[in-house]
């Protein structure tokens, strides 16, 4: 009963971490990155579908990224949802491809997209904790009826504390990282 709640609750914790960190993912850095379009959906005959199913994305270099879409008449949908997106790009068709440039940032933008990645770091580290808190919940209800020692409880809710610890270690590690990468010039 004990070992159930600490996997599910140590699973739901990886989790949190990895959408934390897939989230951080696509704040720009500069650089270009095919996770930067992951987002974005397309209308494909009345069906909203992910850009990554409709085209293939490649880097061409540092600041253009490449669309190859497969079908050639969806080229200005494509161009269309990528300008709709809150991502400030502009693409331009060139042929069959579709260039998207990537402006450099500015120092104040990357001060303000800093600001976003700590407010997601934030809340990475509240639903960590909120996960903690559910299980010591059931822990707490599991004492309550008895089925489990005092001991025990002490001995399990220290051990998620430790699990929340090292999770929040992760997100502030990964919270670093990205810090760096977008103060990079």
């Amino acid at each position: 009963m004990i070992n159930d709640i600490k996997k599910d609750a140590e699973t739901r914790m990886d989790k949190c971490v990895e959408a934390f960190k897939n989230t951080i993912s696509k704040v720009r850095t500069g650089r270009a990155s095919p996770a930067l379009l992951d987002g974005i959906v397309v209308e494909y005959y009345g069906t909203p579908t992910p850009l990554r199913q409709l085209a293939s994305v490649t880097v061409e270099d540092s600041r253009m990224l490449k669309i190859n879409v497969f079908d050639r008449s969806m080229g200005p949908a494509v161009e269309k949802a990528i300008m709709a997106s809150d991502l400030g790009l502009n693409p331009s068709s060139a042929g069959s491809d579709i260039r998207v440039p990537l402006p450099a940032l500015t120092e104040e933008r990357r001060k303000e997209l800093i600001k976003v990645v700590r407010g997601e770091a934030e809340q990475g580290r509240v639903s960590v904790r909120n996960v903690r808190r559910d299980a010591n919940d059931k822990i707490k209800a599991l004492l309550k009826d008895k089925e489990i020692s005092e001991d025990d409880e002490r001995r399990t809710q220290d051990e998620i504390q430790k699990m929340t610890d090292a999770r929040i270690k992760n997100v502030d590690a990964a919270l670093a990282e990205k810090e760096k990468e977008l103060m990079k010039f």
